[in-house]
């Protein structure tokens, strides 16, 4: 990449679906051969309805015309059928109450949480038809809602919200 970028090919690279040792280790190798290392310029939010889980359609089981009941989505139909899959469901249905408080469905109070990010740059969206594209685009408008009172109320009903150091009280 180095080559690339000192041709003028490019003015920087960077990863997508690495994980942190990954680009760790790539940094730390560029710099010990004096190359140039990956750049992050922002985040893209990869399926911020959880494939589909987030609109409520698995709900009630996994209906014959979604994405979890093919074969090749295995992965999906145990993820939402697994233990886990039932207590993400109900964390769902305390969200659902956070979203109709702020005028939204669970959707929009997904997307917006992702776009509420200053390390995002992007929220890739996945929709089956146009309602469903303008639905998610009614996020938007739920952005400005998502007061620190808000995210508090999210980050505490997840619990997973990551910690940095500066978070750590000594």
């Amino acid at each position: 990449m180095t080559h690339v970028i000192n041709q003028g090919m490019s003015m920087y690279w960077g990863t997508s679906r690495w994980a942190a040792m990954e680009i760790m280790e790539a940094y730390s190798v560029a710099r010990q051969f004096n190359l140039i290392p990956p750049v992050c310029v922002g985040v893209v939010s990869w399926s911020p309805l959880a494939c589909g889980i987030i609109t409520g359609k698995y709900d009630s089981g996994i209906p014959e015309t979604s994405r979890a009941s093919m074969k090749p989505y295995q992965w999906l139909r145990e993820k939402i059928t697994s233990e886990d899959g039932r207590k993400q469901q109900a964390k769902l249905k305390e969200l659902t109450h956070i979203a109709e408080k702020l005028g939204c469905t669970l959707p929009q109070l997904a997307i917006a949480w992702c776009l509420r990010n200053e390390g995002v740059s992007s929220v890739l969206l996945g929709s089956s038809n146009p309602t469903q594209l303008t639905e998610n685009l009614g996020a938007i408008q739920v952005i400005p809602k998502m007061t620190t009172g808000i995210a508090s109320e999210v980050d505490h009903l997840l619990g997973n919200r990551p910690h940095s150091k500066k978070d750590y009280h000594h």
